[in-house]
């Protein structure tokens, strides 16, 4: 699976298109109890400076703490989502 970002109004969120959509369960999530044990999302979560993840089938929405660093963000974003089976 391979992924392009995209900018959107609020400059600490993140759109993550995906090539081909995820297996698994849309998730908004903000803490990894919210995620209904959805692996990616707590990963996602566990990437310093993420506030929240909302995982939908052909994209993912990043937020970010401001001030956090949307490169080291973006490249572990990157790391967890190109590794998830499809």
């Amino acid at each position: 699976m391979t992924l392009r970002f995209e900018t959107t109004p609020n400059p600490n969120a993140l759109k993550c298109v995906l090539d081909t959509p995820r297996a698994g369960p849309i998730v908004s999530a903000g803490k990894s109890e919210e995620t209904g044990g959805d692996a990616l999302a707590v990963a996602l979560l566990g990437i310093p400076g993420v506030m929240r993840v909302l995982l939908h089938t052909t994209f993912v929405t990043i937020c970010k703490e401001p001030g956090s660093d949307w490169e080291a963000i973006k490249r572990e974003v990157q790391r967890y989502i190109t590794r998830e089976p499809s």
